[in-house]
């Protein structure tokens, strides 16, 4: 199936649920891996990171077509960092744009994620759903953080 053995993953993809951020489909409309899915299986990727903008609405349809082409799914998501605190909405846009890639080690890892997006969405959300440092330091078990973006 893989043209060529790598070693290589990529850890920091958006999907379509990077809304108005990421283009790359995970299923097509029938249900089944997409060309993007399929082309890293065909180019013998063994692993795949999904790390869309903060949330995890994709990450079971991710790894079950991943598990369905061979390649390793990696369940992540680019989180929003508020300035101060996740409870103070007084800041401007702008100003909430720092981001961290975090991405789940371990099923803690995962579960932590749950936790960081649910209440990202729940306290944080202000223009974008947020956390802060104190959320994060609560439910870092298991977690992996990479700064790899520009406004990491």
């Amino acid at each position: 199936m893989a043209t060529k053995a790598s070693s290589f993953v990529h850890l920091h993809n958006h999907s379509e649920y990077s809304l108005l951020d990421g283009a790359a489909r995970l299923t097509d409309n029938k249900g089944k891996p997409s060309e993007f899915i399929k082309t890293m299986a065909k180019m013998g990727y063994p692993a795949l990171a999904l790390t869309d903008h903060g949330n995890l609405f994709g990450a079971v349809e991710f790894y079950k077509v991943c598990k369905e082409v061979g390649i390793k799914p990696i369940i992540g998501m680019e989180a929003y960092i508020a300035p101060k605190n996740r409870f103070e909405k007084e800041a401007r846009m702008g100003e909430a744009s720092y981001h961290v890639t975090l991405i789940a080690q371990t099923q803690k890892g995962y579960e932590n994620l749950l936790k960081l997006s649910t209440q990202a969405y729940l306290e944080g959300f202000h223009y974008k759903p947020r956390i802060d440092k104190e959320i994060l330091a609560r439910h870092s078990e298991g977690i992996v953080g990479l700064s790899g973006c520009l406004k990491g």
